[in-house]
């Protein structure tokens, strides 16, 4: 695949550009993203100004962009920079510098979790993970997210830090012309980039797209500037990304505050809390991360968000329970060699009637896995979870079937690999054609 790359001189090819698909070809599944036109530069010099807060439609774009920042010492032969059992790298940030990032972006932190390799905050609109040496932030709806990456790369430089990788992925919007600058189309978002005083000399990256521009695709951009790194924490072999639609109506009427009762005389803190608990138990969410630290929160009139941390991994949902436009996203970090059990269970939690899915990883990252749910072709492709209850008892069917209708790969900069696929619950599988796909699972030669 080419390079998406607004940059003349870096090879810019229009006609990958998602803005400039002509509007005949365009399938009902896929909104457009026109064009937009850069402001001038005063428009973005000072990030702290994110533009005016959009009004809500009545729409939410459920689906998160997600932003990936790497750092390395200036001095790798250097002295350590902390003293032992204090907190290192990107750790050490105040939380008003975190509150000054997460401002830029549009969001607040509402409530954290620790240990000791990681700090994990639920956010109004999504999450941010700090690591000693990366920060990941994801966010949701209309948020600004790249308005905050050159306060982001300043923080570090002030920690004695330089940057090593950066990754910034999205799906295709649902409602693009919601957005705000920067984010109104990809061809902006890699325009910002190259033009922004402070990103431009910093940043030498290039943009891809995954998947088929008349339906669901996947947006990437990637500057890889590492010298193979010495230390752990940078070393992300991979992220899982499921992004879930249409889930089980009785699943999405869990996530509606006022489902749960109101207890006479309790504050509105203890009352979230609450409610939030009873969500993730009620739901089953807790059984998703075993042994993990789970920081979970409930959204009036509805919605959820969920971080939780197991030594050096993190995994966060994220749930958008309208109906007719209903949304969930499960990540995660976790470095295990198959992910067959944990997508089983995270799609028997939601019942989603279609998921997009997409796994960032490195070379040798992809060579520890032994199953790869990307790979194999015919009934090994598809994916079997448990039915209902109630859908086994009025059918006798046991299992349901996703059957994967599209899947993309690509190998970007020195070894990042991307992946995504989509997958589609069939209604019309005989129990025979659930068994034979079961049998012959999604295992690689």
């Amino acid at each position: 695949m080419k390079p998406q790359n607004p940059n003349k001189k870096k090879g810019h090819d229009d006609s990958s550009s998602e803005g400039n698909v002509p509007e005949e070809i365009l399938g009902v599944m896929f909104n457009a993203e026109p064009p937009q036109a850069i402001p001038s530069m005063s428009s973005f010099q000072d990030d702290d100004d994110s533009g005016d807060i959009r009004e809500y439609t009545g729409q939410f774009e459920g689906p998160e962009k997600t932003l990936e920042v790497c750092f390395r010492k200036k001095d790798l032969d250097g002295p350590a920079l902390t003293e032992p059992g204090e907190k290192a790298g990107l750790r050490r940030l105040s939380m008003e510098q975190l509150g000054r990032i997460c401002a830029r972006a549009r969001c607040t932190i509402l409530s954290s979790v620790s240990n000791q390799y990681l700090d994990a905050y639920v956010l109004s609109e999504s999450s941010l993970f700090i690591y000693p040496y990366m920060l990941v932030l994801k966010t949701c709806g209309t948020t600004t997210l790249l308005r905050c990456m050159a306060l982001v790369i300043e923080f570090g430089r002030q920690l004695g830090l330089e940057i090593d990788w950066v990754g910034y992925s999205r799906k295709n919007f649902n409602f693009p012309t919601d957005q705000a600058f920067p984010h109104q189309s990809f061809h902006q978002e890699l325009e910002y980039l190259y033009s922004h005083r402070n990103l431009c000399e910093t940043l030498d990256g290039n943009g891809y797209s995954l998947g088929p521009l008349t339906s669901d695709h996947w947006f990437v951009f990637v500057a890889d500037q590492t010298i193979r790194s010495r230390t752990l924490e940078v070393d992300t072999d991979r992220v899982l990304n499921m992004m879930m639609f249409d889930i089980d109506e009785d699943i999405a009427q869990l996530f509606q505050y006022d489902h749960y009762e109101k207890i006479e005389g309790e504050q509105k803190d203890d009352e979230t809390k609450r409610i939030s608990r009873e969500q993730t138990l009620q739901s089953g969410i807790n059984s998703l991360c075993p042994g993990a630290v789970i920081d979970p929160r409930a959204f009036e009139p509805c919605g959820y968000s969920m971080n939780a941390i197991l030594f050096r991994s993190y995994s966060t949902i994220h749930i958008t329970p309208e109906s007719g436009s209903s949304y969930v996203s499960f990540e995660t970090n976790q470095k295990v060699k198959s992910y067959k059990s944990l997508i089983s269970n995270v799609i028997s939690t939601f019942r989603p009637k279609r998921f997009i899915m997409t796994l960032m990883a490195d070379e040798a990252g992809l060579k520890q896995m032994i199953e790869n749910p990307f790979t194999g072709s015919g009934q090994a492709s598809s994916i079997v979870t448990p039915a209902p209850r109630e859908v086994s008892k009025a059918t006798g069917i046991k299992q349901m079937m996703y059957k994967r209708g599209s899947v993309a790969s690509i190998q970007v900069e020195e070894d990042c690999c991307c992946m995504m696929g989509n997958w589609v619950l069939k209604t019309d599988i005989s129990a025979q054609q659930i068994r034979a796909s079961k049998t012959r699972g999604m295992s690689v030669s």
